[in-house]
Order: C-alpha cells, then sequence, then structure tokens
C-alpha cells in the first residue's frame, strides 16, 4: 500500500472525514489538536449510527432491562417490593413504561450527538450536515441535507468512517409496525407481548435479553447449536443457561425463511416448515458496509467480496492519501476499535507517534445479562496448543462477594503462556464485566505475567479478586 507524508507537505494539511462516527469524530477531534484543518461530514447528526441508533439506544434500553433483572432477583437479598411476600406477585407490580424508555435512550442519544458537534466546533472542526462521496484522490463532493447545490471540497487526506447499515431479507422486510430491524425497534411504545428474534449473534442476543428482562415473552431463534456463535462455549452455555431459567426460548438449528406481518401479529416460517408465531419480530441478522454508490472503485480504494474497505495495520486503503476507519473496514464491528482506527490514521498522516492496530488487545463486551467480556487469545486457542498455552477457570459462585450479592452465574478465565507466565487473554462472564475485563486486557497489552496480576492487591471482598485468584492458581514455581 501507498504511503503518504502529508506534515512534511503542507503546513496545515487538509483533511476531510465523511462519516460521524466514533472513527470520524475522534480522528477530527486529534487531527484538529495536532493543527490539521478538518472538516467531517455526516448525514444523520455527529456520533452516527454508534450515538443515534445502535450503542448508545441500545445500551441504555439495557440498563432499564438490567434494573428490573435487579428487581427480580431483590427476593434472594431479603428485598421485597409493597406489602406482599409472594415473589410472583411482586414482580407482578413491576412494569416497564416502554415510551417513558425510549423517549429517555433518544433523548440521550440526540444529547450526546450535540454535545459531540459543539466539542469538534469548540476546536475548530468544520462541521458540514450531508453525504460525501469521492471524486477523486483529492476531492469530495459534498450533497447538503438542506438540499442545497453540490459542492466540492479539496483534501490533502480523506478519512472514511462511513459505517454500516443492517442487512435485509427479501423475504423479511422490516416495516416498523411489527416487523423490526435494531434501528427501528425504538418505535414500539409499549413492551411487545411475544417478541420473536431472529439471529443469535451479538446484536440478537442483546436485544433478546434485554426484552426477555423488560417483561416480553421472548424466542430467540439460532441457526447454530449454540447461541453467540464464535464466543466462548462455556461463556454461551452459561447465557444459554440463564435464559433457560428466566423463560426465553431458544430455537437452535433453526433457520429464518420468512416473516409475515399477520396484521394481530408475526408469522415467522423455519426451513424446514415450522411456524412460530409472536406479537412481534426483531431481524438482527449482520449489517451491510455503507460503501455502495460512494465513489470507492472509481478512486482506486480496493474492498472485499462483501464491500467492506481493505485496510492495513495503520488504517491506509490501496490508495495513497485516502484511510479508513469503523465499521465499514470490516475489522471489528466495535465503536472502540473504529475510534482507535481513527486515531492510528491520524497519528500516521500527521507524523505523531504510530502504534498498529493489534486486534488481538481489543477487549469486547456482549450486555447480556450476564455480561460476556473476552480480550486476547481464547479457549480454542489453548485447546489448540496446550503445549504453549494454559488456562484458568474459577466460578464467581466462590467469590465471597457474588455471594452477598446472590450472583450464581458466571465465571473468571485467564489464559497464559506456559513457562513464563505471560498474559494471553481472558473471559468474563458475570455483571459488569465490561469493568472487570479491563486489568486482563491491561495485562495482554503490556505484557505482563500472572503473577502482576496476583501480586496486587484487590479489595476484599470483590469480585475482582476471582482475577487474581485465577491468576494466582496459574504461577508458576521457579
Amino acid at each position: 500500500m501507498g504511503t503518504v507524508s502529508v506534515q512534511t507537505e503542507f503546513a496545515n494539511p487538509k483533511l476531510v472525514i465523511i462519516g460521524g462516527g466514533p472513527g470520524g469524530y475522534e480522528a477530527a477531534l486529534v487531527a484538529a489538536s495536532l493543527g490539521a484543518e478538518v472538516t467531517v461530514i455526516e448525514e444523520q447528526g455527529m456520533g452516527g449510527s454508534a450515538v443515534l441508533t445502535d450503542v448508545v439506544p441500545s445500551k441504555t434500553l439495557i440498563a432499564s432491562a438490567d434494573t428490573m433483572n435487579r428487581f427480580a432477583d431483590a427476593k434472594d437479598l431479603g428485598v421485597h417490593v409493597g406489602d406482599g411476600q409472594d415473589a410472583s406477585e411482586e414482580l407482578n407490580n413491576l412494569r416497564v413504561d416502554l415510551d417513558t424508555v425510549n423517549v429517555r435512550l433518544l433523548r440521550l442519544a440526540a444529547t450526546q450527538s450535540r454535545d459531540i458537534k459543539r466539542g469538534l466546533e469548540r476546536v475548530g472542526v468544520r462541521v458540514v450536515q450531508g453525504r460525501g462521496r469521492l471524486a477523486d484522490q483529492h476531492t469530495v463532493v459534498v450533497s447538503p441535507s438542506d438540499d442545497d447545490a453540490e459542492y466540492e471540497l479539496h483534501a490533502d487526506v480523506v478519512l472514511l468512517a462511513v459505517g454500516s447499515h443492517p442487512r435485509e431479507m427479501d423475504t423479511a422486510k422490516p416495516d416498523g409496525e411489527r416487523i423490526f430491524n435494531w434501528k427501528q425497534i425504538y418505535q414500539l411504545t409499549e413492551i411487545p407481548e411475544k417478541l420473536i428474534v431472529v439471529g443469535s449473534g451479538v446484536t440478537g442476543a442483546e436485544f433478546a435479553s434485554a426484552y426477555n428482562g423488560l417483561g416480553s415473552e421472548v424466542t430467540l431463534i439460532s441457526s447454530r447449536d449454540q447461541v453467540l456463535p464464535g464466543s466462548d462455549t462455556d461463556a454461551a452455555q452459561v447465557l444459554e443457561n440463564v435464559f433457560e431459567r428466566r423463560g426465553l426460548r431458544v430455537l437452535s438449528r433453526s433457520r429464518a425463511d420468512s416473516v409475515e406481518n399477520t396484521g394481530d401479529g408475526v408469522r415467522v416460517t423455519l426451513s424446514d416448515g415450522r411456524k412460530v408465531r409472536g406479537s412481534h419480530c426483531l431481524l438482527a441478522v449482520g449489517s451491510i458496509p455503507n460503501t455502495a454508490d460512494m465513489g470507492l472503485e472509481e478512486a482506486g480504494v480496493a474492498m472485499d467480496e462483501r464491500g467492506h474497505i481493505k485496510v492495513d495495520s495503520v488504517s491506509r486503503t490501496s490508495v495513497p492519501g485516502i484511510y479508513a476507519a469503523g465499521d465499514c473496514t470490516g475489522v471489528l464491528p466495535l465503536a472502540s476499535v473504529a475510534a482507535m482506527q481513527g486515531r492510528i490514521a491520524v497519528a500516521h498522516i500527521l507524523g505523531d507517534t504510530v502504534h498498529p492496530l493489534h486486534t488481538g488487545e481489543v477487549a469486547s463486551n456482549i450486555f447480556t445479562s450476564p455480561e460476556i467480556a473476552s480480550v486476547g487469545i481464547s479457549q480454542s486457542d489453548v485447546e489448540a496448543d496446550p503445549t504453549m498455552f494454559t488456562g484458568m477457570t474459577m466460578k464467581l459462585s466462590t467469590n465471597p462477594r457474588a455471594k452477598m450479592m446472590a450472583v450464581d452465574d458466571g465465571f473468571v478465565k485467564i489464559f497464559a503462556r506456559r513457562g513464563s507466565g505471560t498474559v494471553m487473554g481472558g473471559v468474563v462472564v458475570g455483571p459488569r464485566a465490561s469493568e472487570l475485563i479491563f486489568p486482563i486486557a491491561l495485562a495482554v497489552t503490556h505484557r505482563l505475567g500472572v503473577d502482576d496480576l496476583s501480586d496486587t492487591f484487590a479489595v476484599y471482598p470483590s469480585l475482582s479478586g476471582t482475577i487474581a485468584e485465577a491468576a494466582r492458581r496459574l504461577h508458576v514455581h521457579r
């Protein structure tokens, strides 16, 4: 791939960023602070889909569901709601006002979008509302949202951060009434009585878990043997056990062929002819990069067969002076990765210190209940080469703080290199796993050993104490 040395060629390089999601706005903030002249073109609003329709709204919805789940478990802590002692009666007195939940989450998303825009403008970034596309290597055509005439912007460097959108099935078209994709689901004003979720990947599992917690009768249709294909199998099994206990039905090895709105509900037809009926359906069957009609082919930007932009570890495309970040690259569909790719691109463009992206150091989290967080190598890596790696698993049910909190589900896994004890990865399943994975991610990134973790004081009692204990059990006597 070609290189560009903008810092030496231009005193104040002109950087045009197409897309205002995490990859775009994070890059813009860093570039402006380093002296570049930055323009961001965004069609929806600053923050892009991540803030307006995806990450922020969905995790806010999940927070409401998590509150309901904590109420459901309150009886184990001796806490009762109202005068009755019958747990079922207490829970029947709890209800979710979905309209209020959705108004709140959309308001939070809009507020965050406005805050991002103000923050960019404060450091001198020009924010343009509209759609951008490439005319050539150094020219971006802007189609303003207010229907004004198109115009061109010259760019010394272009960063593409155009994101993705939900994939649709020809036989299951979202109508925003009873059949939804994950962007439309916030149009619901009442908790769906019987929600069918098609797709058991991260998005499907998160929404299934959330609506189950909010009070829906949920059926999750999974084409695989287990939910969350590609995730830690022990973690997926814990989640399936929790789903079963909470009444969430999983149809494994089942593929949806079509979804119909029957007027008073939905009918999902499976590939084997079975019919599944519900009140509403949520489609979570993957995403498609927003790279069509962007002028990429004409500019010579290489893409894969699915339309993702090919990039290297410093976010360069096949064309010198054109970079890309985020979901449109197909690297990892995480807001944190998009933001890191954007920052790395700017560092490379402006001659700052560059730390190439290493996907093996990326910590990720699945916001189900319980949460599932992971970083580094996986259980399958350990099993594939047991002479090189070893691991330790400890259930949270043995942790004193977990017992106090009435937490029965979950575990901590740590993977290490044999001999040296270097921490190579880990998995955490439990409440706030997204917070607990950080010390393991820190160890993976900085090549710390299991003794570095175990010799660090952990609060007693705390859930993080299990991380230290698992590391302690991986100690190698020398």
